[in-house]
């Protein structure tokens, strides 16, 4: 057994509190991983509220940075002081994982917000023997040390700071993969972002370094719009300040954008990303609302060659994606470090309620360092 420190949340919309706790050691196929650097996601914030029924108590945290310090027998992909972003579970071995689409893996809940592997058992035990659900994201890395597969993690370059690279693990890949990877737009393009959180922001990023022409960054918070003209929106909008759909129109000539993206989990909002596109134009929604959320469309609009689609995980193959981020980061052409503050892993509380406030946009964690 491993001896750590973790955040757990005992029961629904309760406060993370620090504990210690004994982590297994790890099978075949299985990582330890020393935790750096940690973001915090919205869907932590959703499942500790128990829209998403994760079983409690649990270990959430999902975009965890760390140095390997063990490995099971049967992994080859890294070795103990490897540098590496931890990423989403997947089976591996579904039809949509066979064709290299593992945020759709056909058991994608089961990995990622089941609480335990596959069979049942979970890794994490209170000092009194206690079961803890752990295995979020197939990492729960919301501590000191996490325990990850060889499929989710992502070997980095040691020369790149560790502690800012978690949330490419979630948060960042979703925004920037959905625009890079989902939508794939043509230079020259245009593009509406609701909600400029980390996710919007990520996608403005890369909307710019892809060359869509026109990007139109849609918030209620002035500040948030501010940084968004600063990482590449050509445009913003307040959508306190009138309405958001007819001055989209008036900045594209009436015809609407070619792309939107919905960030936001506000169904009204969703109607506003679908209502401002131009015939065949895409809307994709990657805002994680709770179950059973429906928002009304219509169908004349859908008729006339719109299409309506969900992106998750930004559809990126994490292997491969991460690691063309970090070269656009170190090119300076993708800052995402600018949506960063940082918190000691004592502050989690502090740091969630500061993400909702919209006072930060990407809290992390740093559960090595001392007061």
């Amino acid at each position: 057994m491993i001896e750590c420190v973790s955040a757990v949340v005992d029961g629904k919309s309760e406060a993370f509190r620090l504990t210690k706790l004994m982590l297994e050691e790890p099978r075949p196929d299985e990582i330890v991983v020393e935790i750096v650097g940690v973001g915090i996601c919205h869907t932590d914030i959703v499942v500790r509220d128990q829209h998403y029924p994760t079983p409690l108590p649990a270990v959430l945290g999902h975009e965890g940075a760390g140095v390997v310090v063990k490995v099971g027998s049967a992994v080859t992909k890294v070795v103990p002081g490897d540098h590496v972003v931890l990423a989403y579970g997947s089976c591996g071995k579904c039809e949509n994982c066979q064709k290299g689409e593992a945020g759709y893996c056909l058991d994608f809940f089961g990995y990622n917000f089941g609480g335990s592997r596959s069979d049942g058992s979970t890794p994490f035990h209170s000092e009194d023997g206690k079961r803890i659900s752990g295995c979020f994201f197939c990492q729960s890395s919301f501590g000191t040390h996490a325990l990850a597969t060889e499929r989710n993690v992502v070997k980095v370059d040691k020369e790149v700071p560790l502690e800012i690279l978690g949330p490419l693990g979630c948060g960042i890949s979703t925004g920037a993969g959905t625009v890079m990877n989902a939508l794939r737009p043509i230079a020259g393009t245009s593009i509406a972002v609701f909600g400029a959180g980390s996710v919007g922001l990520a996608a403005i990023m890369a909307a710019k370094v892809v060359g869509c022409t026109t990007i139109i960054a849609i918030d209620i918070n002035e500040e948030r719009l501010a940084l968004a003209k600063e990482l590449g929106a050509t445009h913003t909008i307040n959508g306190r300040s009138g309405d958001a759909v007819s001055t989209i129109q008036r900045l594209t000539d009436g015809l609407g954008v070619h792309y939107s993206l919905e960030c936001t989990s506000i169904p009204a909002v969703f109607r506003q990303a679908v209502d401002s596109l131009r015939l065949t134009g895409v809307c994709a929604l990657v805002g994680a609302a709770a179950l059973g959320t429906e928002v009304s469309l219509d169908m004349n609009s859908i008729l006339f060659g719109r299409t309506v689609r969900g992106v998750i995980e930004g559809e990126s193959v994490p292997d491969t994606f991460i690691p063309q981020l970090i070269s656009l980061w170190k090119q300076g052409r993708f800052p995402f470090d600018k949506l960063i503050t940082f918190y000691q892993l004592d502050e989690i509380n502090q740091a969630c309620a500061d993400s909702e406030s919209g006072k930060v946009l990407k809290p992390v964690l740093r559960p090595g360092q001392k007061r």
